[in-house]
């Protein structure tokens, strides 16, 4: 009897982990070798992506091209350009930027992006 209250308790315990994982928002850059514009974002961005309100919100994640379409993520269609940030929600994609062309035109991409797609409550 003391076993299944135990393993009730851990069951319950587990299911507001469970459903936080499905609301959690990631940002998946999907790079290529060589790809001049990410490389771009690497200088101007990946350093302080992380200590942004959008970092914390959606943690930057990568993939590579060069190894084929990414698995780790529920794609709505395939990735064609780099770099492509992929917005995730419980690793299935709500959204997209296809290219980078400066820190200015990112973060109001992504602003708009995430209000429109995952706003806060």
């Amino acid at each position: 009897m003391l076993r299944a209250v135990l393993i009730a308790l851990a069951f319950a315990a587990a299911l507001p982990a469970a459903a936080a994982d499905s609301a959690r928002l990631e940002l998946l850059m999907v790079e290529r070798a060589g790809c001049p514009w990410c490389q771009r974002f690497d200088r101007e961005i990946a350093p302080i992506y992380g200590r942004t309100e959008f970092g914390v919100e959606a943690p930057l994640r990568r993939a590579s091209l060069d190894d084929g379409q990414p698995r780790s993520a529920e794609l709505d269609e395939p990735v064609r350009f780099t770099p492509t940030f992929v917005l995730l929600k419980g690793g299935r994609e709500i959204g997209r930027i296809v290219g980078y062309s400066d820190n200015a035109t990112f973060f109001g991409l992504l602003e708009k992006l995430i209000a429109a797609k995952a706003p806060r409550p």
